[in-house]
This record gives C-alpha cells, sequence and structure tokens, in this order.
C-alpha cells in the first residue's frame, strides 16, 4: 500500500517551483489558478522573493500547496493518478490542505482560499512577541510533555507537533517558551532550539484563528474525497467531509500529530511513503517507521522517475 504525503511550513523557499513551471504547461496551470485566486503574483513571489516575504504565513503558506499541487498535477498529467495509485494521504499542518486538494476535497482556488485565510487569522492571532515556539531534539512525548507542563508556569506551553521519536515541538507564550530551552537538558533532552516562526502555531493561543477557519470552512466546506485521510489531530483515517471540516478547526490549536499518523498508515499496510513537493517528512518518516520506502518527488526528474516506477 502507498500513501502520498504533503509537507508543511518551513518546507517554502526562493525559487520553489521554477523548474516546474519552465517545463510543464500543467504547473504553469497550477500556479497561474493560485495566482488568480488570491489576486496576487504568488508565483512570483516564490520565484523571485524576496525571502522575508515568502516567510510571512500569509504567503509561504498557499506557496507550499501550489508547489505541492504542481507537482501532483504533473504526475497526473504523467499517468500517475493519485487516486489510482495511492491509498491514503495525509499533510503535515497546512500539508493537510494540500492532501485534501489533491484528492478532491476542494479545488485548487478554494484550498489557496482558505490557506490565505488561515495564513492571515494565525498570524493575527497573537501579537508579534508575545508567542513563540521552539524544537526538543533528542526529546519523546513523555519528555515533551513534562518538560512543557513545568515551563507553563500559569503561562501557555504545549506541545504543537510530536514530528518523530527525537523531535517534539512546544507552542506558546514567548516567556514560557524561553524558560522551556532553559530547562530542557534537565528534562532529558538533548537541546532545544528557538524556532523562526511569527505566530506560536498550534497550541491554545491560536483559538481567533480556530473561530475564523470555523467560519471560513463553514462557507467552504469540503466535499467527498478519492482517498481516505490521516487527519493530524487524531491520527486516524477520516472518510467523512462533515467530520473532515470539523478536525480542520481543531486542527489550528491542536497538536499535529506526524509521528502517530505515520505509524497509523504502516499499520493499515502502507509501506512506501511518498512527499510532494519537500524533503521534509521524508526523514522524519524514516525515524518513525522501519521497514517502508519512502520517496521525495520535488525535481522533473523526480517526477519522471516516479512515473517509471508506478507506470
Amino acid at each position: 500500500m502507498r500513501a502520498f504525503v504533503f509537507p508543511g511550513q518551513g518546507s517554502q523557499k526562493v525559487g520553489m517551483g521554477v523548474e516546474l513551471a519552465e517545463a510543464s504547461a500543467a504547473a504553469r496551470e497550477v500556479f497561474g489558478e493560485v495566482d488568480e485566486a488570491l489576486g496576487q503574483h504568488l508565483y512570483r513571489l516564490m520565484a523571485e522573493g524576496p525571502e522575508d516575504q515568502l516567510t510571512l504565513t500569509a504567503n509561504a503558506q498557499p506557496a507550499i500547496m501550489a508547489n505541492a499541487l504542481a507537482v501532483a498535477r504533473v504526475l497526473e498529467e504523467g499517468g500517475v493518478v493519485l487516486s489510482e495509485k495511492g491509498h491514503a494521504v495525509a499533510g503535515h499542518s497546512l500539508g493537510e490542505y494540500a492532501a485534501l486538494a489533491a484528492v478532491g476535497a476542494f479545488s485548487l482556488a478554494d484550498t489557496a482560499r482558505l490557506l490565505r485565510i488561515r495564513g492571515d487569522a494565525m498570524q493575527q492571532a497573537v501579537p508579534v512577541g508575545v508567542g513563540s515556539m521552539c524544537a526538543l531534539l533528542g526529546a519523546d512525548l513523555a519528555k515533551a510533555q513534562a518538560l512543557a507542563d513545568a515551563a507553563a508556569q500559569g503561562q501557555v506551553c504545549e506541545v504543537a507537533n510530536d514530528n518523530d521519536p527525537g523531535q517534539v515541538v512546544l507552542s506558546g507564550h514567548a516567556e514560557a517558551i524561553d524558560r522551556a530551552v532553559e530547562m530542557a537538558k534537565e528534562y532529558g533532552c538533548k537541546r532545544a532550539v528557538k524556532l523562526p516562526v511569527s505566530a506560536p502555531f498550534h497550541c491554545s493561543l491560536m483559538e481567533p484563528a480556530a473561530r475564523a477557519m470555523e467560519a471560513a470552512l463553514a462557507a467552504t466546506p469540503p466535499v467527498a474525497f478519492r482517498l481516505p485521510l490521516y487527519a493530524n489531530v487524531t491520527a486516524a483515517e477520516v472518510t467523512d467531509p462533515a467530520v473532515e471540516q470539523a478536525l480542520l478547526v481543531q486542527q489550528v490549536t491542536g497538536r499535529v500529530r506526524w509521528r502517530e499518523s505515520v505509524l497509523a498508515m504502516q499499520a493499515a499496510g502502507v509501506t512506501q511513503f511518498i512527499e510532494l513537493g519537500g524533503k521534509v517528512l521524508g526523514p522524519m518518516i524514516r525515524k518513525i517507521a522501519e521497514d517502508v520506502v519512502v520517496t521525495s518527488v520535488v525535481t522533473m526528474e523526480d517526477i519522471e522517475n516516479l512515473a517509471k516506477e508506478l507506470g
């Protein structure tokens, strides 16, 4: 069994999508549709930067999705139809939206607009400087949870991402995250690294953004999708669009249970994971699951090789 997976924020970089656009009309169509949906030259920003503008949450989220969907569209043009060659999809944080778009739950234009709303709402939920995030390296979930509880001291300090067996991310008030970084070694973590993010994602401080997404998804709900999706907040298979709509609202404040999601897919029989549009999830999956094949598909060469393999 095969799962297609989609990366999240942090996988953006200036120059993303350029090779695809130069080589494929299908990719150019994707970037054009997203530009039109947003009323913005997002592809130009992806291609040329500046990096500080591309990194802004409201730009990075639709850009990463557009890049992943361009890869998917070029693959499908080459005969690799995701819903025929795959058995499940999943995405890391905003990647869940890309996964849903790839299997027909949202149109490309609607996905771009939803991610723009999501990015803006997450940015606006907490004033700049009030929140922060840090990655704990060499920490499992139990150590991370104990550290978060100790560092909170009346403020918000929560596990935001359970990425793999040796990397957990905390999110919350800036002072609490600073305390967590200082205390990390006491709690058995190898080290803690502050993340260069503009807001504290996936914690309870994001509640205003969750309400914004509740309204946005009520106006643009997902429709039936062609493959089961493993949702971030439950690490379990979802096939019902109404259930997924509620989970996408919870996802804004909820933990990204990526490690558990990969294990759940493996337990269901997935032996091959194909990451579309990035090389971020592949290394995590290799740390989580033994005896699986992991492929990252970013370039035209990658696409051609996969098309030959799956053809």
